[in-house]
């Protein structure tokens, strides 16, 4: 018999995997599919102001009319990744049921799914900035300043106030704490400290993530969630108990995914980096 977790349990398993995602905090899932692997996103553009004509003889007192402009960014599914392992049933039974095809599932999306996905979409984010600036040392001095000039920069590209976020290594909260005109909003729920959530400031979450799953070099990513699109297609997980071949269990998994930043949104996101241009 097969136990698709998907179907019986998928709750448990949406969860699992939502619960402990940090890019979820950064992305939308604002998306349609158009046939069976692609998403397609309209933009439209606007009219430019004119004078109006008071004393103009004819209709077009209101200016030359034109058709708004339309353009479309279609975009493809671009990974499909699976796994598998087998838990024998001796082996959980000597073990003390500690070697567990559930438990062990659990932790293969914990450990494995959750943070690969998370780093291509962190990934995706860094390389579709709308402003980078390279080569920037950080110190205790200019911490502040260096996330605030990102702040600036979504500021003067009109993106909302409310919902940005500065994804940051360890080394750069160590420095952002030691310098003193930051001012840290260190009251933070639990439902955000399991996402990296450590403070607010200046009206910008600070999300901490491990270096490893920046793009190397990174200082800080200030983002807003309007930018980039996460879409996950296909989540399935199963066990199979006493599949032919195994006596114990089989366990599959299969993720389906991809992440894009729209066009029209590259400017909300600002990125900081100790790399040089191009590397």
């Amino acid at each position: 018999m097969a136990i698709n977790l998907a179907e019986k349990y998928s709750n448990i398993v949406d969860e699992k995997f939502y619960s402990v995602s940090k890019a979820s905090l950064v992305t939308n899932k604002d998306y349609n599919f158009v046939g069976a692997h692609t998403i397609q996103i309209y933009s439209v553009g606007t009219a430019p102001m004119n004078d109006y004509g008071r004393n103009t003889a004819g209709t077009s007192r209101y200016g030359t009319v034109n058709d708004l402009s339309t353009t479309l960014q279609e975009v493809s599914m671009e990974k499909d990744r699976s796994f598998t392992f087998a838990v024998d049933k001796m082996d959980e039974d000597e073990t003390l049921g500690v070697l567990n095809a559930g438990s062990a599932l659990a932790r293969q999306l914990r450990e494995v799914i959750t943070p690969e996905i998370d780093k291509y979409t962190y990934a995706k984010i860094s390389a579709s900035a709308g402003k980078t600036v390279n080569e920037q040392t950080i110190t205790a001095t200019n911490a502040y300043e260096s996330l605030i000039a990102g702040s600036e920069f979504l500021d003067e590209s009109e993106v909302p106030v409310e919902g940005r976020v500065a994804i940051v290594t360890p080394a750069y909260v160590t420095k952002l704490k030691s310098d003193p005109k930051a001012v840290l909003e260190t009251e933070v729920g639990q439902n955000m400290r399991i996402k990296g959530v450590i403070a607010n400031m200046d009206g910008i979450t600070i999300q901490k993530v491990p270096a490893k799953y920046l793009p190397t070099g990174t200082n800080f990513i200030v983002t807003h969630p309007v930018a980039t699109t996460l879409a996950i297609k296909l989540a399935e997980y199963k066990i199979h108990t006493n599949p032919q071949g195994v006596s114990g269990a089989l366990v599959e998994g299969r993720v389906y995914y991809t992440a894009f930043v729209r066009n029209n949104k590259k400017n909300a996101i600002y990125v900081s980096t100790t790399e040089a241009a191009g590397e």
